[in-house]
């Protein structure tokens, strides 16, 4: 099958507070209010931010691999891989850990340190995440970083996981509370929020962002990342993505996100990020 490497920044726990949050936690008005500043003014504060708390020079380089494509039960209103839509994606079985391996080692000679493992699954069965744990092994034997996104955990998969050597799991939140039934109908915000629980309590580290240019308003940007910035703790990497438009799913067509806007939400992003 063939696979596309992607290489997404991901940026480390903070090492000290940027401003103080009311009671203790980011609201979306505050939030808002740092979209609104001029933009000049925005990525002084967000490059400040930036340089106080990580290392300007530094990018982490990572690799995303999908492992089990097509066929998902699930509506996501931007996923090609959702079996419902006709998008010309065909639905493939998990590979095999030889398969996996050789796509690692070829991420790991082009300078990834960390190898993602990504399956369309609504939320995979116990025998499944077995052989991910397979998976994890393998590459975990290479000396990466190991990160995996798998849909729904259900109680004891996150333990099976890490005790195969995952590192970080991958569950986005997608947007925000109030938008996220106009994208998702067979899921739930709940759903989100368990497993990104289930996946705290078994030790492994949480990688936990969401989707722009989805149609969402502004203010709808804010509160998503209203809701990163006051997880308990905070996701140790948080993916900004910009909508990928695909034909056959029912976000195709929608109208481009302003590239400020998006360079806006990364900027925002970077002011919860670093107020741990």
């Amino acid at each position: 099958m063939s696979s596309v490497l992607a290489q997404p920044l991901a940026f480390r726990p903070p090492r000290q507070a940027a401003q103080p949050r009311e009671h203790g936690r980011w609201s979306v008005d505050a939030i808002e209010a740092l979209f609104n500043l001029p933009f000049p003014e925005l990525m002084h504060q967000a490059q400040t931010v930036h340089r106080e708390n990580f290392d300007p020079t530094r990018v982490e380089f990572a690799t995303l691999l999908s492992v089990k494509t097509g066929g998902c039960a699930e509506d996501c209103g931007y996923c090609p891989q959702a079996a419902r839509y006709d998008t010309g994606v065909e639905a493939s079985k998990l590979m095999e850990p030889a398969e996996v391996l050789a796509a690692a080692q070829r991420a790991q000679a082009a300078g990834a340190t960390r190898f993602c493992m990504g399956a369309a699954w609504r939320s995979p069965k116990d025998r499944d995440i077995e052989k991910v744990a397979e998976l994890v092994r393998t590459v975990k034997a290479l000396g990466l970083e190991t990160c995996a996104t798998l849909g729904m955990l259900e109680d004891g998969h996150a333990q099976t996981l890490q005790s195969a050597g995952l590192d970080y799991y991958n569950h986005n939140l997608d947007s925000a509370p109030d938008f996220y039934g106009d994208i998702i109908t067979t899921r739930d915000y709940q759903d989100r929020l368990d497993t990104l629980a289930r996946v705290r309590s078994a030790g492994v580290k949480v990688c936990c962002g969401g989707i722009v240019g989805m149609g969402e308003t502004r203010r709808q940007r804010a509160g998503l990342v209203a809701e990163l910035a006051n997880l308990t703790p905070y996701p140790e990497s948080v993916p900004i993505n910009n909508l990928v438009k695909v034909e056959g799913t029912p976000l195709a067509n929608q109208a481009d996100l302003d590239p400020f806007e998006f360079v806006r939400t990364i900027a925002v992003a970077l002011h919860h990020h670093a107020d741990g």
